[in-house]
């Protein structure tokens, strides 16, 4: 029977007892209606595995898209999370009642006015878009002419001796490229697997660095039975704007240009494969290339959902989680033949934001009884990069220096054999004891990390100096595909974390003293991507910046550096923008990544950032990744 309807019938049976009842029933009477009224308080201060799972299966069902950006579905879950702060009496705090809007970029289309044509001085052949030449969703727009080099795979290798630039002048020219990377390169690695040298944004960098004006990219050889097809508009990572434009033909079309040179696409790609040498020349005079691009980037806006349980004092808690996911998929689908498909994401991360839901119900009543306040957080943009929090910490809409500690919850709906990770124990002074002395009543075998750094939103307060706890079931088979759904969730083990999860958030809102922040040097969070841009995993040697992914400006802003790292030995901080390195032009993460990935360590670049506007310059010795 339902607590509180066993409640309610036992207190109107008390009320009609007769008047010369005696007075020790009377007595036993309300003893029985309090045993019942603890029995209710009892049940109300502890997790319901099935409102929880009731959350879940709402915010994983069809009509939530799969709460995408730019999609009905994701203003649906905003609206269900609002309405429910709003039934639990806790107060609105965004910029827009309980919202706080923002722009994302969710993706590119082709607008009018792609073209690529070819004239070798004879005639003018004009390819089809789509079907002979395709955009990449990272092209600059433009139109560019002008002849035409041929480079290789497009690689500047140093690390293996070969550089397909090496004797060749690319400045205003359009640079024909091969897919992938010379065979010689695995040989060298004893790995069959590619380099970063064959990922086309690092091609494109490397052109542009050369003062090529466009990019055209070939598959050249294709296996048994392989089909020569264009890749997909905007089925490649890359950054808003590459700088270069850059588009796919096929090779029927470069065929036709080398032909005209005397060579073929066979022989070339076969020639600098068994060698190991770059066969780079420059195209006749009389071939010219024509191409024109027109790429619109698609926006929307999303809303971060805040509501605010106030405290004794001004100084408040976090506890948050991201509500949105892939929506029908895209380019970070582990599941790319159903894009298109909804990806529920109940795992990841409906079971998160169901939990924040849930400790707002459990939290509500103590409406000014807390020593500090609540701020519940569910942000948007996660999936997208760490956006909805980045512009949390950007415009908070509470003072950032009266934050305490900062809880996020992401993927917590699938724990297995009992088993949860905690990032973040060795960000605040008093963590680790604190989960130490609440964990003996719960039954979870926990795994501690001390970082504070993760591809989840609680990054982004790290760089802000907030204490941060991190809660993580574990990465499994059905994550980012359309079999993240709710029947999958461990909803009872769910609930019990909760638990856990409300006891260490009233023992920090509790304390007397406020968690001093402790900077954590080199930890990467079990189970779970790190943030590997200048870090601590991916290729080349360690820089140790932490990227704002929040920025907009030209550059990289860095929302933290890492201590005894080698860009905290050469001064840099929080807050700088890079904009060189070495003699590489920084614009973006994704030029960052590749000239880190072109330095050796050891290696001295000086490096320049904006601080307050203003150029500063030091040297940076690199190091290697450990």
């Amino acid at each position: 029977m339902v607590p509180g309807l066993q409640f309610t019938r036992m207190s109107r049976r008390i009320s009609s007892l007769p008047i010369r009842l005696s007075r020790w029933r009377a007595v036993w009477a309300i003893a029985v209606l309090a045993l019942l009224a603890l029995r209710v308080a009892a049940d109300s201060n502890s997790a319901d595995p099935k409102r929880y799972l009731d959350d879940v299966k709402a915010l994983a069902s069809p009509s939530m898209e799969g709460r995408g950006a730019g999609t009905k579905g994701i203003e649906r879950a905003a609206a269900m999370i609002e309405a429910r702060y709003r039934s639990l009496g806790i107060e609105p705090a965004g910029t827009k009642g309980y919202f706080q809007p923002f722009t994302v970029i969710t993706g590119a289309k082709l607008n009018e006015g792609n073209r690529l044509e070819a004239e070798d001085g004879k005639s003018k052949l004009e390819l089809k878009l789509n079907q002979d030449f395709v955009p990449f969703s990272f092209s600059a727009s433009g139109e560019v002419a002008g002849p035409v080099v041929f480079a290789g795979y497009g690689v500047t290798a140093p690390e293996f001796g070969y550089d397909d630039y090496a004797h060749l002048d690319a400045k205003d020219k359009i640079v024909l490229v091969l897919r992938y990377e010379p065979a010689s390169f695995a040989a060298k690695t004893g790995n069959s697997g590619f380099t970063q040298h064959a990922q086309l944004i690092t091609k494109a960098i490397n052109a542009r660095n050369h003062g090529a004006k466009a990019v055209v990219l070939v598959n050249g050889k294709l296996q048994d039975k392989e089909e020569d097809l264009l890749t997909k508009f905007g089925s490649v990572n890359g950054p808003e704007n590459a700088g270069v434009a850059i588009v796919q033909v096929k090779n029927d079309a470069a065929n036709a240009w080398l032909q005209a040179a005397g060579k073929s696409l066979s022989e070339l790609q076969g020639h600098i494969d068994a060698s190991g040498v770059p066969g780079s020349f420059e195209f006749p005079d009389s071939l010219k290339i024509s191409l024109a691009v027109n790429i619109e980037k698609t926006r929307a806006t999303v809303n971060n959902v805040l509501a605010y349980l106030p405290g004794k004092t001004n100084e408040y808690i976090i506890i948050g989680a991201h509500y949105d996911h892939l929506g029908y998929g895209n380019v970070d689908s582990l599941a790319p033949s159903q894009i298109g498909t909804i990806h529920p994401g109940a795992d990841d991360n409906a079971s998160g934001t169901a939990g924040v839901l849930e400790l707002a119900r459990l939290l509500a009543p103590r409406k000014g009884q807390l020593e500090r306040g609540i701020l519940f957080a569910d942000f948007a943009g996660e999936e997208l990069g760490l956006l909805g929090s980045a512009e949390w910490v950007k415009e908070p809409t509470k003072p950032l220096d009266e934050a305490d500690a900062m809880i996020n919850m992401d993927m917590i709906g699938r724990i297995k054999d009992e088993k949860v990770y905690v990032g973040g124990t060795g960000t605040g002074a008093t963590l680790k004891e604190l989960l130490d002395e609440e964990k003996s009543k719960f039954p979870f075998h926990f795994e501690y990390s001390a970082s504070g750094y993760a591809a989840s939103d609680h990054t982004s307060f790290v760089g802000k100096q907030i204490p941060v706890l991190f809660f993580f079931s574990g990465l499994h088979a059905d994550y980012h595909k359309p079999s993240d759904t709710w029947e999958k969730i461990n909803a009872p083990d769910a609930a019990k974390l909760l638990d856990f999860i409300d006891d260490v958030a009233l023992k920090i809102d509790s304390a007397t003293a406020r968690v001093a922040y402790v900077t954590v040097k080199e930890d990467l969070p079990p189970g779970h991507a790190a943030v590997a841009v200048g870090g601590v995993s991916g290729y080349g040697p360690y820089f140790g910046s932490i990227p704002d992914f929040g920025q907009e400006e030209d550059g990289v802003r860095f929302s933290d550096v890492r201590p005894g790292s080698p860009a905290a030995k050469a001064g840099f901080k929080a807050g700088d923008v890079l904009v060189q390195f070495g003699d590489m032009p920084i614009h973006n993460l994704y030029d960052f990544t590749d000239a880190l990935r072109r330095s050796k360590v050891g290696d001295v670049v000086q490096v320049q950032v904006k601080r307050d506007g203003k150029p500063v310059t030091a040297p940076v010795t690199l190091e290697q990744r450990r």
